[in-house]
């Protein structure tokens, strides 16, 4: 079934050649507040973005619409290959479940067979570097520990879209750094598109092909960065710092105006 808008008119969600999303004109409201004005973007197959913006500016807002858990009030949202994979900053494993069996839990929404199941989750959790984690609670598992299982059952639902709405923001600096060298790493050996939503420049940065920038409420793209700097990198390394800065002040600036209304 498509989603409605508000008013109960359809959605337009459809299948765009050669993207792994497509946002056309897209707004939000909530009742007479709007969210989000005019969104439009892009990402391509296996591109990294990193969506960035001040807190309440609809970054979150805007990767559920993406998701499917909401509709927009009005434009278009085409994702090709039905709806992407969502990684949330809260792991949301189920404590009562091992590791393996929270991943295999996806496998079966998916559809895979019983029998393959287990064989996948370990190679998922080895993707990780997890390996030997299947049998490990909830409660057995670091902060980081458990959000790479969480990346790891989100990889096993097998979309070519990523969504990861801050998966990192409550980790201490060490575990975040940690996991932002393996995000990198898997995302380069799975090749999917990933859209991650942040308010941590650096981050945002260090990770991605192309920060996209949203103005503060309502929501609209005020600019964006290719950021054409070679893998690994660093948090501390020079460019990444001169390309923070840089998209800070485009930050604060959009922060002031915000301030101003």
């Amino acid at each position: 079934m498509s989603p409605l808008r508000e008013g109960g008119e359809p959605v337009t969600v459809t299948t765009a050649a050669g993207t792994a999303a497509r946002l056309t004109h897209v707004t939000k409201s909530f009742g007479p507040q709007q969210v989000l004005d005019d969104i439009s973007v892009d990402v391509a197959p296996g591109e990294f973005v990193t969506l960035l913006g001040a807190s309440g500016c609809g970054k979150s807002t805007l990767l559920n619409l993406v998701a499917g858990l909401d509709a927009p009030t009005t434009g278009t949202i085409e994702v090709p290959g039905g709806r992407p994979a969502l990684m949330f900053q809260e792991h949301a494993l189920f404590p009562w479940l091992t590791a393996g069996k929270n991943i295999e839990l996806a496998l079966k929404m998916r559809g895979m067979p019983r029998a393959d199941r287990t064989d996948e989750a370990e190679r998922l959790l080895r993707l990780v570097r997890l390996r030997g984690a299947y049998t490990k609670r909830v409660h057995e598992l670091s902060g980081g520990m458990r959000q790479r299982v969480a990346l790891a059952r989100a990889l096993a639902q097998d979309s070519r879209l990523l969504l990861m709405d801050e998966p990192f923001a409550a980790l201490d600096a060490i575990t975040r750094d940690v996991l932002h060298e393996e995000l990198t790493r898997v995302w380069s050996e799975t090749n999917v598109a990933v859209l991650f939503v942040t308010h941590n420049v650096r981050e945002a940065v260090r990770l991605a092909e192309r920060v996209v920038l949203l103005s503060s409420r309502p929501g609209r793209v005020a600019r964006q960065w290719e950021v054409g700097i070679p893998h690994p990198r660093r948090i501390e390394d020079a460019d990444v710092a001169a390309l923070s800065v840089e998209i800070t002040e485009q930050l604060r600036g959009e922060i002031r105006r915000h301030g101003q209304h």
